[in-house]
């Protein structure tokens, strides 16, 4: 009898950990896996248009950056250097930035970017906003 009842327990756990995938905190099989981005500031926050005409290079801080991560400037992907796990910088330009206002910046980790065990990972950050005078 507990020979099967340990058996129905493991069966359960495997599928729990094999249905829950990465995202669920409960599957310690992902651990080492990649967290979704998430940013905590933009520096400098304000930008002048005149800085965006000449190219301005913003920093953004934060956490779970990798070398696939890129910036998302209103929902239009680009490259960014990433300098460490928890700093990107990017260089806006009139290519991207057409005029006074606010623009959204976003860090993305494509999916496809696995961890541990087949455990995907990657996604989108919040957004902050970037004030372009």
């Amino acid at each position: 009898m507990i020979s099967r009842t340990l058996s129905v327990f493991l069966a359960g756990l495997f599928a729990l950990f094999t249905l829950s995938g990465c995202n669920n905190t409960l599957n310690p099989l992902c651990g080492s896996s990649r967290p979704a981005p998430l940013i905590g500031s933009l520096s400098p926050s304000t930008v002048t248009f005149a800085q965006v005409q000449s190219g301005v290079t913003i920093t953004i801080n934060g956490s779970h950056f990798v070398s696939a991560s890129e910036i998302l400037v209103n929902s239009t992907p680009l490259s960014a250097t990433v300098v460490s796990d928890q700093q990107l910088k990017v260089k806006l330009t009139t290519d991207i930035i057409s005029g006074p206002g606010t623009v959204n910046l976003m860090v993305n980790t494509p999916s496809g970017n696995s961890g541990d065990l087949g455990c995907t990972s990657g996604g989108k950050s919040s957004a902050l906003v970037l004030t372009v005078n």
